[in-house]
């Protein structure tokens, strides 16, 4: 159909008859007027039902829309389209806490709709940077590697790499059922979890697994499945990050979001990207992929005037283990660290199986120590990498020359890293550590070293901790 048909409403609002064009996700509708970009839209169908969709384009009179329920059963004549005047916005209300809704919103728990107190645009607002205070406290995790070496700190964003079929998803469970900032303001605590393109037994282990432990109550479940429209993974984060920022910031709680998994977020945009014929930029995602991710990250932080804050955990699987893909790439540039997946240690049954070296936390030195943690704890987490990042150059050495012809000093280490993944990275599912049971852990591991070679700590330290009988467990097994 050529130009769309339209007329004026009782309510003064004009609906747009009929289709340009349909292109994937995409309609055009042509001679539309007085719109806005980011404009919702409801498309009329002739059996009565209605989609929802949402100005990405305009070119004078011509306006595209992309339709989040996907275009299948639609044609160039059964529509009627009117435009909201208004973004896409969420219905607020602190009782989402205990919900689960799909991935632009709406429950899908049974327990019926939501009773707003506000609505807010998904995009968000604007942040003046000079509003944010510097990110401090840490949050408790339970997960000794975590907790002591890559710390998070709240309103952090810290990204999980992860790589296929690695147990990400068991982390990500274990994090939301053991966190809570490490204060009396504990009470106000809760988790955001968006899962964006999951299999159907992925999103049932989530809402099991939380429902199971009791933490359900203090979570906010948005699941987008994998045969949901690709329109809707472009949506679920934002739908999330909005869920937070209104019980951070005006109802003063601590909110930790997960999101899992980016890549399938940044999937959808590619595909929807090539739908509107954009120019790809590396490995075919739009050349806006870097702005667009940040768009999601920067929505974390602590804001003055309100005691709440926004920590995020966005979890991403790179593509054949690729950590120089344009994902995680993006996402590290954005973020203040990151930690990472080991697929050795994993398939040697190491869980979680992290990679120490290529993980780190930038915020964590100045959330940690004295008044926060422990006074030991920055110089324990130095001497715990220098130590094993020596147990690398020790199995190197030894993959050439052998075992049995190294020195005693780096026997010492083979045999404190052999202990530090069984005993410190490795850690049950069902445990959760104390972050000073983590750290007389560490203390007890390093004293399976010489004395001469920590030499990350001051001899005040050393003096107080050092005692070799208390590797001697290590030792014996």
């Amino acid at each position: 159909m050529g130009t769309c048909l339209h007329r004026r409403l009782k309510d003064m609002s004009i609906q747009y008859a009929g289709l340009t064009s349909i292109n994937g996700p995409l309609v055009c509708l042509e001679g539309v007027r007085d719109v806005g970009y980011d404009e919702i839209a409801a498309i009329h169908l002739d059996d009565g039902s209605q989609r929802m969709g949402r100005v990405v384009q305009m070119d004078g009179d011509k306006v595209i829309l992309q339709v989040f329920e996907g275009t299948g059963g639609l044609s160039l004549g059964n529509t009627k389209t009117v435009f909201g005047g208004k973004p896409l916005e969420m219905p607020l209300a602190e009782e989402m806490l205990g919900r689960v809704f799909n991935g632009v919103g709406k429950p899908i728990d049974g327990l019926g709709p939501v009773f707003p107190e506000k609505y807010a645009d998904v995009n968000g607002k604007p942040l003046n940077p000079v509003a944010r205070s510097y990110p401090r406290n840490y949050i408790h995790t339970g997960i000794s590697s975590i907790d002591c070496l890559m710390t998070l700190i709240r309103g952090q964003k810290l990204p999980i790499f992860s790589g296929s079929g690695l147990s990400h998803n068991k982390l990500a469970v274990q994090i939301v059922r053991q966190a809570k900032i490490a204060d009396s303001e504990g009470k106000d605590f809760a988790v955001v979890f968006a899962a964006m393109g999951v299999q159907n037994d992925v999103a049932d282990y989530f809402r099991r697994s939380f429902e199971e432990s009791g933490a359900i109550e203090r979570v906010v479940m948005f699941l987008n499945m994998s045969n949901d429209p690709i329109i809707e993974r472009t949506l679920t984060p934002r739908c999330a990050l909005t869920v937070a920022e209104y019980l951070a910031y005006e109802k003063n709680m601590h909110i930790l979001v997960i999101m899992t998994d980016i890549a399938s977020y940044a999937e959808a945009l590619r595909e929807f990207s090539s739908s509107k014929g954009e120019i790809p930029g590396r490995k075919g995602y739009p050349g806006y992929l870097y702005s667009d991710l940040a768009s999601l990250y920067e929505r974390a932080g602590v804001v003055e005037r309100s005691s709440g804050s926004v920590t995020q955990i966005p979890i991403l699987t790179m593509p054949n283990d690729d950590i120089t893909h344009p994902i995680p790439d993006l996402t590290a540039y954005i973020t203040e660290g990151q930690i990472v997946f080991d697929r050795n240690l994993d398939q040697t049954g190491v869980y979680p199986g992290l990679s120490v070296l290529l993980s780190l936390s930038r915020l964590m030195k100045d959330g940690i120590g004295e008044g926060y943690t422990r006074p030991d704890h920055p110089d324990v987490s130095n001497q715990l990498f220098s130590a094993y990042a020596k147990v690398q150059d020790a199995r190197s050495l030894a993959s050439v020359i052998g075992e049995d012809e190294l020195s005693d000093t780096d026997k010492a280490y083979m045999s404190f890293g052999a202990a530090f993944e069984k005993y410190f990275l490795n850690q049950g599912f069902e445990e959760n550590r104390s972050i000073d049971e983590t750290l007389n852990l560490a203390w007890d591991l390093l004293c399976m070293l010489p004395v001469g070679e920590l030499d990350r700590m001051n001899e005040k330290l050393i003096s107080e901790n050092y005692d070799p009988s208390r590797a001697e467990k290590f030792l014996k097994q």
